[in-house]
């Protein structure tokens, strides 16, 4: 792939941000999909920078959850805040993994992410589930850089 914009396509990126809507609106905990044509440096470790730019650990209940994928890399990294990382076991971010994983080795990256988002969200809800106070403390859309 040789541009960041062939990755996905405006329409997809729409859908995307609307099951982000979907899966946060039955949660009070916060999901954001960064994406990047490269990574030079620890894929997991550039992703929790990303995390700490997007202000993702800023939340009240510290229950972000990003979605970080590099392009030409062809990888991805889910992480979590510390409210998230605290409660849950290793099955949380195993589940929502392989639900990426399978859709991105078929090329449907957008299906991946959508079911990336989703299960997250599910499994946020069980243990952040929406409140009647609970604000969209995050930005919905797709960051790139």
């Amino acid at each position: 792939m040789s541009k960041l914009e062939d990755f996905l396509s405006e329409a997809d990126e729409k859908e995307i941000v609307e099951a982000i809507q979907v899966a946060e609106s039955k949660t009070s905990g916060e999901i954001r999909v960064h994406i990047e044509q490269n990574c030079e440096s620890d894929v997991y470790e550039h992703a929790l920078e990303v995390f700490h730019y997007l202000k993702m650990d800023n939340t009240a209940q510290r229950n972000g959850v990003l979605i970080y994928i590099a392009v030409e890399n062809k990888s991805f990294v889910i992480c979590g805040d510390q409210g998230i990382n605290n409660i849950v076991g290793a099955d949380f971010w195993n589940s929502t993994r392989d639900k990426i994983a399978a859709q991105f080795k078929s090329k449907n990256f957008k299906q991946g992410i959508i079911d990336g988002v989703m299960e997250s969200g599910k499994s946020l809800s069980k243990h952040f589930p929406w409140q009647h106070n609970d604000t969209n403390e995050l930005d919905n859309t797709i960051s790139k850089s």
